[in-house]
């Protein structure tokens, strides 16, 4: 990808730093004078509720790439240096800028994901009808796409072949950093003209410029610090990483997904360090690179098989009946409010409307619970996590979402339902979770918690349970039996 050129424009857009950054390295490696661009799109903007806490996850990170890129660039100090941002549609600006800025090239990171496929295709075409070229490559994952092949050379579907295999492949060479510092001389200073979003604004614009509402609550630290910080708390945890993190209650995550999730953290430092640790013996290293090799695997797949947004992987699956009409109408409202009088999914969908965060353990049992317990299509639960997660990535929540429901690649075996007594008792057997969110339980005693009826408790303002779980289990078993029968 190596080309002498004379500009080059960076296109930011899951990448939301200025280190180890494959695409701003291969520019500044290629161009004598590198511009980079990050477009706020009103084609994914303007489907979102009007306050989401991604968009402000989203503008406090480019405020710190904005000064990350001024800082790189050989006069620091300099006012027309960083950032420019756009609000618009990428498919306008894009060929906009390049055009303003007499590019040769533009380069960016791949997003696999099929609707930004389309889009950088559209791009590709009319940056090309311009005489431009649009660079792109991987970022994102460790391996991705058709690096990691069956041996008759087709993407796994079943994950322990791909792990192991992903370990077969993986040395220092795929972890190794894109060092941008050495060649950061040919980020050029931004022309006059074109400093600010708006000219005479700054070079990122609030949320009310946008037209959101700002998110005060938003406690997520942001941008490629936040990461940084969150990254240094994670460290001294991650050998117990196995033991933890299972356990809402208790300080186990890396709580790193967000930044995964828009690039304000490589993929590369965290496995490195995860690699690096688990070759040591550390069972929570190994434990912890597995997660981040599931999301390697969940990215191959939606490449591979895209049709996965909006059907089962599993073909046969479409055909399942799910519940329909009035009841299962009000069964997924009162999922969505945390309201189904089992007190662990209430808490967990709680602590989602209320944070934008749910941890892993309880996204299994609430996605168990909607589909399997009260038999809801899961693409119902999957787009309302889409809508409320500040971590929301395509690939990870579409196949989370058919793990749960039985229907994806490598999926919980659908006779295998989780119980949400049973999954409370062991995961938060004093409550302690429980009590942060479902403040009406906060009085019972720690084995009247999981399941207040039971112990024939009734505390007020809490509703009795929707379904009965052994019933709806059978209902489940009957639903998936009636589509394996043909």
């Amino acid at each position: 990808m190596t080309v002498q050129i004379d500009k080059a424009l960076v296109w930011f857009r899951r990448d939301l730093r200025c280190s180890d950054h494959a695409a701003l390295y291969y520019a500044l490696k290629s161009a004598k004078r590198v511009w980079c661009a990050f477009v706020l799109d009103t084609d994914i903007l303007n489907d979102l509720p009007r306050q989401d806490r991604r968009v402000s996850f989203i503008l406090r990170s480019l405020q710190e790439l904005d000064q990350g890129l001024k800082a790189l660039s050989k006069d620091g100090a300099a006012a027309h240096g960083g950032l420019i941002v756009r609000h618009g549609a990428a498919l306008t600006e894009i060929p906009k800028l390049a055009s303003q800025l007499g590019v040769q090239a533009v380069y960016a990171n791949h997003d696999d994901e099929p609707a930004s496929q389309q889009r950088d295709a559209q791009v590709r075409g009319r940056l090309s009808d311009m005489g431009v070229a649009l660079y792109t490559t991987k970022d994102h994952v460790i391996f991705e796409r058709n690096e990691i092949l069956t041996g008759q050379g087709t993407p796994y579907g079943v994950f322990t072949p791909y792990k192991n295999a992903w370990l077969k492949k993986v040395d220092a060479f795929y972890l190794k950093a894109y060092p941008i510092e050495p060649h950061a001389r040919h980020l050029a200073p931004i022309p006059a003209d074109m400093v600010g979003w708006q000219v005479g604004s700054p070079s990122v614009p609030s949320e009310a410029d946008m037209g959101f509402e700002p998110c005060p609550d938003l406690k997520m630290p942001c941008g490629m610090s936040g990461a940084q910080a969150l990254l240094a708390d994670f460290l001294p945890r991650m050998d117990a990483y196995d033991q933890t993190r299972d356990f809402p209650s208790v300080k186990g995550p890396s709580y790193l997904s967000t930044h995964l999730r828009f690039g304000t953290v490589s993929i590369r430092e965290l496995a490195c360090l995860a690699w690096n640790s688990s070759k040591n013996k550390s069972n929570g290293a190994q434990v912890w690179l597995s997660e981040l090799i599931w999301r390697d695997f969940y990215h191959q797949i939606l490449f591979h098989h895209p049709r996965v947004v909006g059907h089962c992987y599993k073909r046969e699956y479409d055909r399942i009946k799910w519940a329909n009409g009035p009841t299962a109408t009000a069964h997924f409202k009162a999922w969505c409010k945390g309201k189904t009088g089992y007190p662990l999914v209430d808490a967990a969908m709680r602590q989602l409307n209320q944070t934008g965060y749910m941890h892993n353990r309880l996204r299994m049992v609430t996605a168990s619970f909607l589909t399997k317990d009260l038999g809801v299509d899961w693409r119902k639960g999957e787009a309302y996590f889409a809508e409320k997660l500040l971590d929301f990535d395509l690939a990870a929540n579409n196949g989370g979402w058919q793990w749960a429901a039985s229907t994806g690649c490598d999926a919980q075996p659908y006779f295998r339902i989780f119980n949400p007594i049973s999954q409370s008792k062991k995961f938060d057997p004093a409550g302690k979770f429980i009590r942060r969110y479902v403040p009406e339980l906060a009085d019972l005693p720690d084995q009247a918690i999981h399941a207040p009826w039971l112990g024939g408790y009734a505390p007020a303002k809490y509703p009795a349970p929707i379904v009965d779980h052994d019933e709806a289990r059978a209902e489940t078993l009957k639903r998936f039996e009636t589509v394996k029968k043909g």
